[in-house]
């Protein structure tokens, strides 16, 4: 199974521009709550997916990416694929632990940009993106909103509370930090064991 960071200890802080709780995920992370407590990440060629029950009002968010640059065949399903697959799943099984319906999830996507240095020829965000849109379309959860490929990072902001998504888009970066967690993260998860499989919650 891979190894996903344990929830439970996230990134905590105080967002004074939002005056709210916030939480800060990194790549390979997710987070869960039915808690008003703002989650954020900064994306670049990594996606992220926002979930919400409206009725619940639980929502979460993850950020991944694909660990390979194998294509995505229709009818067969590459360790990338499975990777993806099991972030998406982890955090849908944590939303309906926690009470909300399967039914009622709706999800607002972003990230995929061509960010990586070394790879845009690979197309890593595009295939993230398309992977995530795949999924989705698959899994009839609909897509509210998204704002994917494009040349620049994404700093998204997830208030589960209301649904409300705010995106920054990061035209001028002044350290590599973005792409050096990306890049490190990429590498881990390349030979990190496949993803086992993980039961739904009806």
């Amino acid at each position: 199974m891979t190894e996903l960071p344990d929830k439970s200890t996230p990134n905590r802080y105080y967002d004074r521009q939002f005056d709210s709780d916030a939480v800060k995920i990194l790549p390979g992370e997710y987070y869960a709550t039915r808690d008003p407590t703002l989650i954020v990440t900064v994306l670049g060629s990594c996606v992220s997916v926002c979930l919400r029950d409206p009725v619940t009002k639980i929502g979460g968010m993850n950020h991944f990416l694909l660990p390979t640059d194998e294509f995505i065949t229709k009818g067969a399903m590459d360790s990338s694929a499975r990777y993806g697959t099991f972030a998406m799943e982890i955090l849908i099984n944590e939303l309906l632990k926690m009470g909300a319906a399967r039914h009622r999830l709706e999800a607002k996507v972003f990230g995929g940009g061509n960010v990586l240095q070394g790879l845009t020829i690979h197309n890593v965000g595009e295939r993230n993106s398309e992977f995530i849109l795949d999924f989705l379309k698959l899994e009839s959860i609909p897509v509210l909103a998204r704002d994917l490929l494009g040349p620049y990072p994404r700093k998204v902001y997830f208030f589960p509370a209301t649904g409300d998504v705010k995106v920054r888009k990061i035209k001028v970066m002044h350290n590599t930090t973005i792409l050096d967690r990306e890049s490190e993260y990429r590498l881990r998860i390349k030979d990190a064991p496949k993803a086992g499989e993980i039961d739904l919650f009806d």
